[in-house]
């Protein structure tokens, strides 16, 4: 049975102690709900793989409290400290040389010789680090593949009786996923996300190189088939077709908007709870449509993440 605790002083504590169990418990980061194990015991990491039916050789991302704390596992170079230093807390994940007294359970990295990291922002996880002491693998808290969460009742409907607890922090503001980058010796861009590239570039002084994803991944998040609902999806959609449902976007109307506005910041702190309405709305047999998104700013994140959604299914 899965239980809700509160993001108070008491369910902080109860939380940590199931960690420290070797329990998995779903908490609240500015991006989206991650599902937490110690990243230090394989069996709560397989127990995080297990509940999320993820495949062996996608890694997970270690969340830490501060740039101290990633230290002790990771080798920390020039760029990723000049990052680190602009972006942290917040919706970055670096992957970085793994140490190899890190203590970190080889799960983790999917037998890779590095390691993605990241500092939360939100305050209940920096209350949950702290209190547990240690490092905290923590992918997307859903099913493999399917619509990542932002609030503890999307964690519930996936993921009810197959983790131990979900602490309650309320919704998400940013809604995508960290944005991930290879930061040293050049920064290379391996996912976008709640982290506009424009931002990045600008504190790096110019461009970052685009990761290729193909194969194995070598980060979370890049798999080909990622955030899908059980409908099918059409993107760049101006009008629906029969039996669909149009999400909009801006001067785009639909059943459903990402914005009306079009404001990218709204549309991405809504996309997941969007995919799921729609999702529901369409039903099991039916279609859903996507009014187009520029290709910028958080728009590129948001674009990632609906192209991810409606590729073919494995």
């Amino acid at each position: 049975m899965t239980i809700t605790l509160a993001s108070d002083e008491d369910g902080i504590a109860k939380a940590a102690a199931l960690l420290a169990a070797g329990d998995v418990v779903a908490f609240p980061t500015e991006t989206v709900y991650g599902l937490g194990g110690d990243a230090r015991s394989d069996r709560a990491v397989a127990r995080i793989y297990a509940a999320k039916a993820r495949p062996g050789f996608n890694p997970l991302i270690v969340h830490l409290p501060d740039l101290a704390a990633v230290e002790a596992v990771a080798v920390v170079g020039p760029k990723a400290r000049a990052l680190a230093a602009a972006f942290w807390p917040g919706p970055l994940t670096l992957v970085l040389p793994l140490r190899a007294d890190s203590g970190i359970s080889p799960l983790v990295s999917a037998g890779l010789a590095t390691v993605a990291v990241r500092v939360p922002a939100h305050p209940v996880a920096q209350r949950l680090l702290r209190a547990f002491g240690g490092p905290v693998a923590a992918p997307s808290a859903n099913p493999s593949g399917r619509v990542s969460p932002t609030r503890a009742d999307h964690v519930l409907d996936g993921l009810s009786g197959r983790i131990a607890a979900v602490l309650d922090g309320g919704p998400c503001a940013v809604g995508v996923e960290s944005t991930i980058v290879l930061a040293d010796p050049d920064p290379v861009l391996l996912r976008p996300g709640g982290l506009p590239l424009e931002a990045l570039e600008a504190a790096m002084g110019g461009p970052l190189a685009m990761g290729d994803d193909a194969g194995k991944p070598n980060a979370p998040g890049q798999l080909s088939s990622h955030y899908a609902p059980a409908a099918g999806l059409r993107l760049a959609a101006t009008q629906a077709r029969p039996g669909e449902v149009l999400v909009g976007f801006g001067a785009v109307k639909g059943a459903l908007s990402l914005s009306a506005t079009g404001d990218l910041v709204e549309a991405a702190s809504r996309l997941f709870q969007t995919l799921r309405e729609a999702d529901r709305l369409a039903g099991p047999a039916g279609h859903i449509a996507f009014a187009p998104v520029p290709e910028h700013g958080l728009g590129r994140a948001i674009n990632d993440r609906l192209r991810r959604a409606a590729a073919p299914r494995a």
